[in-house]
C-alpha cells in the first residue's frame, strides 16, 4: 500500500513538470509579465503539492493545478491593478477580417464554414490537438487571448471579466467571438488538415 501511495507521488511529481510550461505559458499570457508568471505557477505549483493528499480525483490532476493556478493569477492581476501595474486591454484592428467571413445576412461565406471536428471527445483526448490548441492561443493577440482564457479556460463570468480588465461587456462578447472564430480557423489548417 505505501509503495503504491509512493508511486502516485512520484507520478503525480512527474506529471507536475509536464505540465509546467503550459503552466508558465498561461500565466504569462495573463499576467504579460514572464517573473510574475514563474512565480504564480511557483505558488501554484507549491500548493498542489502541499494539497496533494486532498486532490479527490474528480477531475484530472493537471485540471486541478490549472484550477489553483487560476487563484493565484487572480490574485497577480488584483495585485497589478493595486501597484498601478496593470495594462488595460488595446483595441483589436482587424474587425474587417472577421466581418469578411459573412455575408450581409449573417450566414457563414460558403469558403468560410466551419469543417466538421468529426468526434470532439477523440479531440480532447489527443495530445496533438492539446500541442496545436497551445500553438493556436500563443498565435492570438494579447487583449483576445486574455479575455479567452479568462472565460472558457479560467471559468469567469462575463461580469468578472469585465471587471477584472476594465472592459464593456458588449466589448468582451466581441473580444470572445473574435477569439472563437480565430481559434476555429487555426486548429482547422493545424489540426484538422493533419486527417484529412
Amino acid at each position: 500500500m505505501l509503495g503504491s501511495s509512493s508511486e502516485d507521488k512520484n507520478e503525480r511529481m512527474r506529471r507536475l513538470a509536464a505540465v509546467r510550461p503550459r503552466l508558465v505559458s498561461f500565466a504569462r499570457l495573463q499576467l504579460r509579465d514572464l517573473a510574475q508568471a514563474e512565480d504564480a505557477v511557483q505558488e501554484a505549483l507549491a500548493a498542489a503539492i502541499e494539497k496533494d493528499d486532498s486532490f479527490s480525483g474528480r477531475s484530472g490532476y493537471e485540471t486541478w493545478v490549472f484550477g489553483i493556478l487560476k487563484y493565484k493569477i487572480l490574485d497577480a492581476l488584483r495585485a497589478q491593478r493595486r501597484d498601478g501595474k496593470w495594462q488595460p486591454l488595446g483595441n483589436e484592428l482587424d474587425e474587417d477580417a472577421i466581418d469578411r467571413q459573412f455575408q450581409q445576412n449573417g450566414r457563414w461565406q460558403e469558403n468560410a464554414k466551419p469543417s466538421s471536428w468529426g468526434d470532439p471527445e477523440a479531440a480532447f483526448l489527443s495530445e496533438r490537438f492539446w500541442q496545436v490548441f497551445d500553438t493556436c492561443m500563443i498565435a492570438l493577440p494579447d487583449n483576445i487571448a486574455r479575455v479567452f482564457s479568462l472565460r472558457e479556460l479560467m471559468g469567469l463570468s462575463t461580469e468578472d471579466i469585465c471587471r477584472e480588465m476594465g472592459i464593456k461587456e458588449n466589448n468582451c462578447w466581441v473580444i470572445l467571438h473574435r477569439a472563437r472564430l480565430r481559434l476555429r480557423a487555426c486548429i482547422e489548417r493545424g489540426w484538422l488538415s493533419e486527417d484529412e
